[in-house]
């Protein structure tokens, strides 16, 4: 099953961002761990885990749909992004990844992956709301 150009255009988009999201929460979490902040680099690494799970699906649905694999780790894993004041800058995050899903699910679809883009929209409105993860089921 092909999925509609622009839908498929969308969840690319969308995977990119998730992949970009790993990596903020990645680089994230080891500046919390080198600030001794093991709360906060607790709290990041279930926010971590959901957003790869996300990027996972993603790239399982555009494969089974179009033959589509997700592409490399960006460079900005590497950048010194600080722990002071990620909260702000996490929350600015996730309302953009919830803007996407909410737009993303404007599209006419199939029940797979409206229903996957549904799961991913409510867990990003509780990292939103809580800036804590582990919401994802299997």
């Amino acid at each position: 099953m092909r999925l509609p150009a622009a839908l498929r255009d969308a969840l690319i988009a969308a995977r990119d961002a998730e992949r970009d999201q790993i990596a903020f929460y990645r680089a994230l979490a080891i500046e919390a761990e080198r600030a001794g902040q093991e709360g906060v680099a607790e709290r990041v690494n279930g926010l971590l885990a959901d957003e790869q799970h996300h990027y996972s699906r993603l790239v399982a649905r555009l494969m089974e749909t179009e033959g589509l694999m997700g592409g490399g780790v960006p460079a900005t894993l590497l950048r010194d992004i600080g722990w002071t004041g990620w909260e702000e800058r996490a929350r600015a995050r996730e309302r953009g990844e919830i803007e996407r899903y909410v737009s993303l699910l404007t599209f006419e679809m199939d029940a797979a992956t409206r229903t996957m883009l549904e799961a991913f929209l409510d867990a990003e409105r509780r990292h939103e709301r809580e800036l804590g993860g582990k919401w994802m089921g299997a």
